[in-house]
Parts: structure tokens; C-alpha cells; sequence
């Protein structure tokens, strides 16, 4: 059964059009963050990840939340929980390593975690098998350590930016 047309679509039952309309959106939440964008002459592709990551720890974080949406999707489509954890790392290092001036900016350019997890997403759904409340539990208890270590970063950050402006204030560089 051909789902991409809208007349076989109709066909189905409303739960199964709801999955593939939220697997679609999921899609193009992935695109939007790391492929949206083509370099002319090239077929290498970036997108808003990389570009709202260009302002230190902000876009990182906007970014990061954007992709804590497709982490809980993998609960939805019964990804099992090893891989949950596998996707939260994807979205950890592409913070950490983003937050990193210079460095990160280039290297979220690069590293398209949303791509790589809507991959294993689809590598490992069940599709059957809809996430349980100790699934949601785990996801939430990951994402707060994630929204922890976000945290930590920007007082990391604005402490040196302090600092630095404390020093330049003071007269003492």
C-alpha cells in the first residue's frame, strides 16, 4: 500500500495515519536542523543547528531541546532503551563539543546528530511495541541530566565572561 498518496492514505486506520504524519514531521524537524541548507557546487548539506549554533551557548541550547523532541519520539515508536541512550549521547556530544568556541562551531557543521538518531530510529522502532511509563521515565531521567549539563555549561560560561569583565573593570590586565 503505496502511504505517501493522500487517497490510500484515507484508507487507513486513523492511528496509522497519525504515525506517519508524526514520523514526517520528524523527518522534517531533522532536515530543518542538519540538512536544510546546501552549499552551492556540493552536495554537502548543514542546517539551522549549525547555524543558530553560531551564538555561543544559546543556539546550542535552542538546538538541543529541538532535539529532545525526536530522543522522546524514540519512546513512541518502541526504540529500545539502549538506543535511547545512544541518541542522548549523539545530542550530548553535539552540545559539548559545540559549545566549544571555534571548534564547535565547525565541528556542528559536521555532526548531525538529529539525522543520525531519526536513523536509528528507524533501525530499531518496533513499531508495535509503544513506549512504557518506565521508558518515559528513563527518557525524562536522561534528559534531565542533558538539561543539567546545559545548565552547567552556560554558568561555566557566563562565570569567565564575568571574569573577564571583572578583570577589564578593575584595571588588573
Amino acid at each position: 500500500m503505496d502511504v505517501s498518496n493522500p487517497r490510500t492514505r484515507q484508507d487507513l486506520p486513523v492511528e496509522r495515519r497519525r504515525e506517519i504524519e508524526i514520523e514526517q514531521g520528524l523527518d522534517n524537524l531533522a532536515h530543518y536542523l542538519d540538512g536544510l541548507f546546501r552549499v552551492p557546487g556540493t552536495t554537502w548539506r548543514f542546517g539551522l543547528d549549525g547555524l543558530i549554533g553560531l551564538v555561543p551557548n544559546v543556539g546550542d541550547t535552542i538546538t538541543s531541546f529541538a532535539s529532545f523532541y525526536i530522543l522522546l519520539a524514540g519512546v513512541r515508536y518502541g526504540v529500545p532503551k539502549i538506543t535511547l541512550l545512544r541518541m542522548a549521547f549523539n545530542i550530548g556530544i553535539d552540545y559539548v563539543v559545540g559549545a566549544i568556541p571555534f571548534l564547535g562551531d565547525a565541528f556542528d557543521f559536521i555532526w548531525k546528530s538529529n539525522k543520525k538518531n531519526m536513523a536509528l530510529i528507524r533501525e530499531r522502532a518496533t513499531g508495535t511495541d509503544k513506549g512504557t511509563k518506565t521508558d518515559y521515565l528513563f527518557v525524562f531521567a536522561i534528559i534531565g541530566l542533558l538539561v543539567l549539563l546545559l545548565l552547567g555549561s552556560i554558568f561555566v560560561s557566563l562565570y569567565i565572561i564575568g571574569s573577564i569583565f571583572w578583570e577589564i573593570f578593575t584595571g588588573n590586565i
